[in-house]
């Protein structure tokens, strides 16, 4: 995992609501589940929709362009894990919540 940066307040991502955020040019959707919060990128799989746009239902993200659903835990689609997004690393400072993007989403160093 790459360093912390800070994407959002907590007070700004209310419980059961996402959001787009960008880090170093790389999007990324961010979720509230009753305050834990959860970060992938924000690209669906399947044609590119925004996740980050998507509606969520518990744990589980519709990406809104074409209804494929992901866990915002371990970002696997649900029913069938051979798709998934990669997840990032959240930490929570203060009202700060924090990502690492991960080097799956950044390229070769």
């Amino acid at each position: 995992m790459g360093d912390f940066v800070r994407v959002a307040f907590a007070h700004e991502i209310p419980p059961g609501m996402g959001r787009t955020v960008e880090v170093d040019g790389i999007w990324i959707a961010v979720f509230n589940v009753e305050g834990t919060f959860y970060a992938l990128d924000n690209c669906c799989p399947h044609a590119g929709g925004p996740l980050g746009e998507g509606t969520l239902c518990g744990t589980v993200v519709e990406c809104p362009w074409h209804g494929w659903k992901f866990s915002v835990i371990s970002g696997e689609r649900v029913g069938n894990p051979n798709f998934q997004v990669a997840c990032c690393e959240v930490r929570i400072q203060g009202d700060e919540v924090q990502i690492a993007v991960p080097p799956a989403l950044t390229g070769p160093a």
